[in-house]
């Protein structure tokens, strides 16, 4: 249970991140999939809280695109308590 929480956390804050990363550059879903070279589809889609595909290749082109960085980290975790 906690494993699908942390899933889809993880999902919403990508999603959030791309929308975040267009808008601030000023670009609608139409104009950003032109720089990277997709559909307008597939734009909504990555910046859909639900949606559980979000590709590291796609991620690189959209920051290219932008001309950001993509940066990736591990972090740690929260401790799990022994039953």
């Amino acid at each position: 249970m906690h494993r699908l929480v942390a899933e889809a956390r993880v999902n919403a804050e990508v999603a959030q991140l791309i929308y975040d990363v267009r808008t601030k550059a000023k670009l609608t879903q139409k104009q950003l999939t032109e720089l990277v070279g997709t559909t307008q589809s597939v734009i909504a889609r990555l910046e859909d809280a639900d949606y559980e595909g979000h590709s590291l290749s796609m991620l690189q082109r959209i920051a290219s695109a932008l001309k950001k960085r993509l940066e990736i980290r591990f972090v740690p975790g929260a401790r799990r308590i022994a039953a």
